[in-house]
């Protein structure tokens, strides 16, 4: 199984190599049957790296640990359901997921593009082929993941235990999904660039996987804040932490892109801006693999692999220069068919949305890579944190709010004052009347959180008065009812309306956001059992100590009951987890309590408008008598059978209950942190309607059957829409 592993990744070395030059050749030469022939080495590539993957899989699920990277991140008592993700929490794993997933989605963008951009496809061939031969090449020469070891251990170290989350099986391979999918639209714009073809063909071509890419990696983001929230215990779901803002940067971009794009597929315009988005965003998604290869940066997600530091600087130092080369000399060829006709248009609140974006994205890139940049001027590291993020992020997540609500009520190309002042009244109005009970309910007072809140209410009222005048044009037309009338008008603009919803989505996240950060309560309090604290209005009191036992690890825990005015809210369980040190490095029972890497399960209760979260560091102080009494009886208790061992664990364990010492807590009463989850899901609802293909056109009527006509509207009842 190993030498056919390592076959593979050799074999798809070589594959891809092959593709390259078939592609290349073949569109310099005019060959169909060299680019078919390259084309199909993409759909080998994907085959052979099946094979690998599914070999490595295999070699975890059956805990083989003659497999060094098996006997490093997995165990027998590793849950089966993460031993399926044990691979790629492993650099060596990781990578062959990002090859494999790139060639995965490389031969479906390549199969459904077959018969169109004859000129470009093969040199985005090519280009998809050259990122997976550098990572191929890392797999075959840097990292292999079919490494063998001698002798092979009983046992493996087992999964990380941070690591030990469900996000953990979906959060990794979505975020690198959004990543591999982002390669796509950047070999094509390649493709376009060196074959000049800059149309807004390629565009329209790879739109989808564009927005499939910005859709997967957002949902990756969101997995990656909730695992944060419920597990991590120190209260919040985002901390600015450099692999976090990595993969927010092509996000942003590929945000900026989803709307730049209509305009040149509209207007022909912003050709430089579209084409440069989309080799930036395909960049920041390599960087954010680099990010976490190369230790360059000190964060909890890194994997501190220094090898793997220059390959990845090298292959993003060539990424940039051809694509800066390319740009510059095509600046000809990339100029705009049409101009900007008004700042009263749709087409200028589209560019103002990029400005913002695009921004914020510097913003981000600049605070995460400014301990590299301090070094290299004064010398010195220096880091910034969240509150200088905030500083200049708050007020761009306004601005593009404010905008999300601006760009469907405005017209295209140039809107008169009248129509300007009969599509904003409403908002405007609304966005008042919301500010002026947000004074009045004690908003006021935190000034950032007012104006997100009003401009929220500005894109609600500004997306539902496009929404319903939709709605009751195509009523007069058809004289359905409401709901029917709905589903219809967004099912024969799919694109349009689904954007809609994406932006209520994200309002309502940022509206989450906002309040979370403004009006969180919060309080480290010591208690002892039956003891209480008043955070937020609510008594919340440690009722007993629990403590929880399995095969992989013990947790200490408490019973706490939450209460408002005499009513019990809630009852939570917030636990601390220890898992065991390795045998090999402490043979005595304190390994069972004396892991370096404890997790914490905290207790949440959720809710519409709050959020009541309750996380636990216990003091185990009164376990030493007996810690001390079993060492001194079985000073190697490995000796003993597994059985035994827990049992005597167990024991232990449990006098922490008949008499604990004061335990440590953080309590957080957060309001409308739930809307973040809920926008997050918004915000993937509306991108599934875009993405989702438009129905098919209706078969023409038989001969002699007369057509439907709708009968005329009624004056004034027509929109856009």
């Amino acid at each position: 199984m190993v030498t056919l592993g390592r076959a593979c990744l050799i074999l798809a070395l070589a594959i891809a190599a092959y593709g390259i030059g078939a592609s290349i050749y073949g569109a310099r030469a005019g060959r169909r049957d060299w680019i078919a022939s390259g084309r199909r080495a993409v759909y080998t590539l994907a085959g052979v790296l099946t094979v690998a993957f599914v070999l490595l899989e295999i070699a975890f699920v059956r805990s083989d640990f003659s497999f060094a990277l098996v006997a490093t991140h997995s165990s027998t008592s590793t849950p089966f359901f993460y031993r399926l993700a044990a691979m790629w929490s492993s650099q060596e794993g990781s990578l062959l997921l990002w090859v494999w997933l790139l060639s995965v989605w490389s031969s479906v963008a390549l199969r459904l593009t077959r018969h169109r951009l004859r000129d470009v496809a093969p040199y985005a061939t090519a280009a998809l082929l050259a990122f997976a031969a550098f990572f191929a090449g890392l797999l075959v020469f840097l990292a292999n993941p079919f490494a063998l070891l001698s002798p092979v251990p009983l046992e493996g170290t087992g999964l990380n235990p941070l690591l030990r989350h469900p996000s953990m099986v979906i959060h990794p391979p979505m975020l690198y999904t959004g990543y591999t999918l982002f390669s796509i639209p950047f070999a094509f714009a390649l493709g376009a660039l060196v074959t000049r073809r800059l149309g807004a063909d390629w565009i329209a071509a790879t739109r989808r996987f564009t927005l499939a890419a910005w859709l997967c990696l957002g949902i990756g983001i969101m997995l990656g804040a909730r695992w944060s929230y419920t597990e991590l215990g120190w209260g919040g779901y985002w901390s600015w932490d450099p692999v976090e803002n990595a993969s927010l940067l092509p996000w942003l971009t590929g945000t900026a892109l989803l709307h730049s794009a209509m305009i040149q597929e509209k207007r022909g315009m912003l050709k430089v801006w579209n084409v440069s988005l989309v080799l930036a965003t395909g960049i920041l998604a390599v960087l954010g693999t680099f990010l976490v290869r190369s230790g360059i940066l000190k964060s909890i997600h890194a994997f501190g692999a220094s090898t793997l530091g220059t390959p990845f600087l090298v292959f993003i130092a060539l990424l940039i220069a051809v694509s800066v080369w390319l740009v510059v000399s095509r600046a000809p060829q990339l100029r705009s068919e049409h101009r900007l006709d008004s700042l009263l248009s749709r087409e200028a609140a589209f560019l103002f949305n990029n400005l913002v974006l695009v921004a914020m994205a510097f913003v981000v890139f600049w605070g995460t890579f400014f301990p590299l940049i301090s070094e290299a001027i004064t010398g010195r590291e220096t880091s910034v944190g969240g509150p200088w993020f905030d500083r200049f992020i708050v007020p761009l997540a306004i601005g593009l709010v404010l905008l999300s609500g601006i760009g469907p009520a405005i017209a295209w190309r140039r809107a008169t004052v009248a129509n300007v002042r009969r599509n904003f009244a409403l908002p405007v109005g609304g966005t008042l009347a919301a500010g002026v009970v947000l004074i009045v309910a004690g908003v006021g007072s935190r000034p950032a959180a007012l104006a997100l809140f009003c401009a929220a209410a500005f894109a609600f009222v500004a997306i539902g008065q496009e929404l319903w005048r939709g709605t009751r044009a195509r009523r007069a037309m058809r004289r359905e009812p409401v709901p029917r009338a709905v589903i219809a008008l967004v099912r024969r603009n799919r694109r349009r309306y689904g954007g809609y919803v994406v932006h209520i989505g994200i309002a309502v996240l940022f509206v989450g956001v906002a309040a979370s950060s403004a009006f969180q309560r919060s309080r480290d309090v010591v208690l002892r059992p039956g003891q209480s604290a008043r955070v937020g209005g609510y008594d919340v009191r440690w009722a007993k100590p629990v403590v929880l036992t399995d095969r992989e690890k013990v947790r200490f825990g408490a019973d706490m009951v939450v209460s408002k005015d005499g009513r019990t809210v809630a009852r939570l369980r917030p636990t601390r987890a220890l898992f065991p040190t390795p045998v090999d490095e402490d043979p005595r029972v304190l390994r069972f309590f004396n892991r370096g890497d404890p997790t914490s399960e905290v207790g949440l209760d959720p809710g519409p408008t709050r959020d009541i979260w309750i996380s636990i560091e216990p003091v185990l102080s009164n376990l030493n008598p007996f810690l001390q009494l079993a060492n001194r009886i079985a000073p190697d208790i490995s000796a003993l059978p597994i059985a035994k061992q827990l049992a005597i664990r167990d024991r232990i364990a449990r006098e922490w209950v008949k008499n604990p010492p004061p335990a440590n807590f953080r309590i957080l009463v957060s309001p409308l942190v739930g809307w973040i989850w809920a926008g997050g899901l918004i915000v993937a609802l509306g991108a599934l309607i875009a993405i989702w293909p438009p129905p098919r056109a209706r078969r023409e009527a038989p001969a002699g059957v007369a057509p439907r006509v709708a009968p005329e509207p009624v004056a004034g009842e027509l929109t856009r829409a």
